[in-house]
């Protein structure tokens, strides 16, 4: 009796000890080191850096309280859009907020786990005089998915010229574009440059930006209406609210007397875009499942906070809802319709 007493004893430590062991290997598989997050240059890397420095404890704490430990949360901003995609893919990021044209171009590396809402704008037709005739462009209460892409003159001598036709009615010719000086941003930059390209090809035979004679890529939005400002380039390409996020720069920084609303003018609309990712590394070691499920719901509570809307505002976001890869087929035909046409040249 005694002997049995003593094995059913020695069992229960043993069973004790295996469930005690899985729990401690439970426990170290929500422990995560660091979390790399990337953003894209669409605005000046060091305010990106600066204004989403709360980021990194508010990640940490939301994912606390789904159970994941995370020591330290990272943030960087890539050199230009595409080298995000490569860093996503090679799994030095695992996390990137990048545009859709961006994460269609790297999806074999990165997974969509969220599409950002923003504030819709008091205009959306694809008149641009009514852009023009409707100035300033204000946000309206109503939350989008998608937003368009303007292609706007600035305050330059050639600049007004095309402004001035439009707002009379007129069509603007392939000459008359061709004439101008261009900034565009990288080739999977979505409003500085995919849908731009579309846009021109539907209207103008198939030709597109790399037809332009004159058009310069430029790094950053904020250098983009810097150099419109200057003179340097007569138009430029951007997401529709683009001027009310430069609007003050525009006098302080850029050196304009006038508002940027007096000296600049729609010239073009795209169709809609679809919004911004949240985007995960396929190759990220940390990136199982459950851990994507609680990076969804992080992101999500952060934008339901006035601190969280602070944060994500550097990119016009205003929250989050979940993504499947389904959402950007769209978008997946428009890079494939730019590869064909580029191709055929």
């Amino acid at each position: 009796m005694k002997k049995t007493l003593l094995v059913l004893l020695v069992c229960a430590m043993s069973i004790a000890t295996v469930f005690a062991q899985g729990a401690k290997e439970q426990t170290n598989s929500k422990e995560i080191k660091e979390l790399n997050v990337y953003f894209v240059p669409s605005r000046e890397p060091e305010e990106i850096v600066t204004v989403t420095e709360p980021l990194k404890a508010m990640l940490q704490q939301e994912l606390a309280a789904q159970g994941y430990t995370v020591d330290k949360v990272n943030i960087a901003v890539g050199t230009n859009y595409e080298a995000v995609g490569v860093a996503l893919g090679a799994g030095t990021a695992d996390i990137g907020l990048i545009p859709g044209g961006t994460y269609v171009l790297y999806d074999d590396g990165c997974d969509v786990i969220l599409t950002a809402t923003r504030d819709g704008l008091s205009i959306d037709s694809d008149d641009p005089k009514v852009w023009n005739d409707n100035k300033p462009t204000t946000a309206s209460t109503r939350q989008a998915v998608s937003y368009r892409a303007l292609i706007i003159a600035g305050p330059s001598a050639k600049g007004r010229e095309l402004a001035a036709k439009v707002n009379a009615g007129q069509s603007l010719t392939w000459d008359d574009l061709n004439s101008a000086n261009w900034s565009v941003m990288s080739s999977s930059s979505p409003a500085g440059y995919i849908y731009p390209a579309l846009w021109l090809m539907e209207r103008y035979d198939g030709k597109g930006i790399t037809n332009l004679t004159h058009a310069v890529q430029s790094d950053s939005y904020g250098s983009a209406f810097a150099r419109l400002a200057a003179g340097q380039v007569d138009i430029l390409v951007t997401y529709a609210d683009a001027r009310r996020d430069y609007e003050k720069k525009w006098n302080s920084e850029f050196g304009r007397t006038a508002g940027i609303w007096d000296e600049t003018d729609c010239i073009g609309i795209t169709p809609a875009i679809y919004n911004d990712t949240v985007s995960v590394s396929k190759t990220s070691k940390i990136m199982t499942p459950e851990f994507k499920e609680a990076l969804q719901n992080a992101f999500i509570n952060i934008g339901n906070t006035p601190e969280g809307k602070k944060v994500i505002a550097i990119y016009s976001h205003n929250g989050y809802q979940k993504a499947q890869a389904s959402d950007y087929d769209n978008e997946r035909a428009a890079q494939q319709l730019i590869r064909q046409l580029n191709s055929a040249k």
